[in-house]
């Protein structure tokens, strides 16, 4: 096998991430609060390249407000690693020590009465200090508040997602090419593991291997079961590359396939197919889903179709927007999130095919190309 390598993108800079900070400034405002509160995690990870080496009790936030400079908490013990983070260089730096109260440092960077977005990450004992230092403030999880922050990508992080979305297709054009037949769904899931770190990731975060009936479990944790010849495989894989995510699923046959798999495969193609077409600027999330779920429920498998039909992708392989009904985000340009009905036989077989689609200007683009016809493997 050659491995192939994507050209190393731009690194970030204390810019880039400076340009983040403010708009996450600007839509706290829009949306009333007094500032934002961002604790270890993937929000951390997007607006200043700090990963602490262990996200322990210790206090770390970082808080931006309107009213001060974007300001970085951290225990000291771990001060150099801060300083060593990407987008330290953007924000100002303070510690506290052990034996000293974090929250009472932590309350005189906040507004005492004011409404403050924090991460869904934030531990429950440092939610519960800071309300305890400041019994007038209020607090709403991001998620909520502020959905969007993460959703619309740059140029680099689009080149990101595109390397990683690449990296993913080779790893599914080598294991089509592997043995199925007679094999433990956990060794093809090892298989995914090893492709997907010899093609460039630096994380792996799921191979989801379901053969026969288990395919019908749409998160099937990858188990003993022997693949068996004439089973229908879903293949469900990804991880993170240069940092950012990708995700893919495509549906394979052992050996010749039952003209049932074959229809309901070709179902979920046309499917997928339309909610693809149905991206562009304006169409709101929930109209994506609506477009695809049409397509398998006017086949009569509606009941089948158990899931939602999309989720936005970035620094973590799950996050806003999703492709929902009742989601009414109208889609923006720089939007990045998977495409991915499927049809669950209970106890039969399943099928899922799955893209990255990113919004452009006048439509969608898909990060995975890969063929969507039902691949014979042995």
């Amino acid at each position: 096998m050659t491995v192939t390598s994507s050209p190393m993108p731009p690194a970030f800079t204390n810019d880039d991430f400076a340009a983040r900070m403010r708009r996450v400034v600007s839509a706290a405002a829009e949306n009333d609060l007094a500032g934002v509160i961002v604790t270890p995690g993937p929000d951390l990870v997007w607006l200043i390249g700090y990963r602490p080496t262990a996200i322990t009790e210790r206090l770390t936030m970082l808080v931006l407000s309107p009213d001060n400079d974007p300001t970085l908490l951290v225990p000291i013990l771990e001060r150099p690693d801060a300083e060593a983070a990407e987008g330290a260089g953007s924000v100002s730096l303070v510690d506290w020590e052990d034996g000293t109260d974090p929250y009472e440092v932590a309350g005189l960077l906040l507004r005492p009465d004011g409404e403050f977005g924090i991460s869904d990450s934030a531990w429950a004992m440092h939610l519960l200090g800071l309300q305890r230092a400041l019994p007038r403030t209020r607090y709403a999880s991001l998620t909520e508040c502020l959905p969007m922050m993460r959703a619309v990508k740059d140029d680099n992080e689009l080149m990101r997602l595109a390397a990683a979305g690449a990296a993913a297709d080779s790893t599914y054009g080598e294991i089509v090419q592997r043995h199925f037949a007679d094999r433990r769904e956990t060794e093809v899931a090892a298989d995914l593991t090893d492709l997907l770190r010899e093609f460039g990731h630096e994380q792996v975060d799921f191979t989801v291997v379901g053969s026969g009936p288990n395919g019908a479990k749409p998160h099937h944790e990858a188990g003993d079961r022997v693949i068996e010849p004439g089973d229908a495989v879903v293949l469900d894989f990804g991880g993170l590359r240069f940092g950012y995510g990708s995700d893919t699923t495509r549906t394979v046959c052992v050996g010749e396939p039952t003209s049932e798999i074959r229809e309901v495969h070709e179902i979920v193609r046309l499917a997928q197919q339309a909610g693809v077409d149905a991206v562009r600027p304006g169409v709101t999330c929930q109209e994506v889903d609506r477009a695809a779920r049409k397509v398998i429920r006017d086949a009569g498998y509606g009941e089948q179709f158990i899931h939602r039909t999309g989720h936005g992708i970035g620094v973590t392989t799950h996050e806003p927007p999703y492709m929902v009904e009742g989601e009414e985000q109208p889609l923006v340009p720089g939007m990045c999130f998977s495409v991915e009905p499927g049809i669950y036989l209970a106890g039969r077989f399943g099928v899922r095919i799955e893209d990255i689609v990113t919004v452009t200007e006048d439509g969608g683009r898909r990060l995975n190309n890969t063929n969507h016809g039902l691949r014979i493997v042995e």
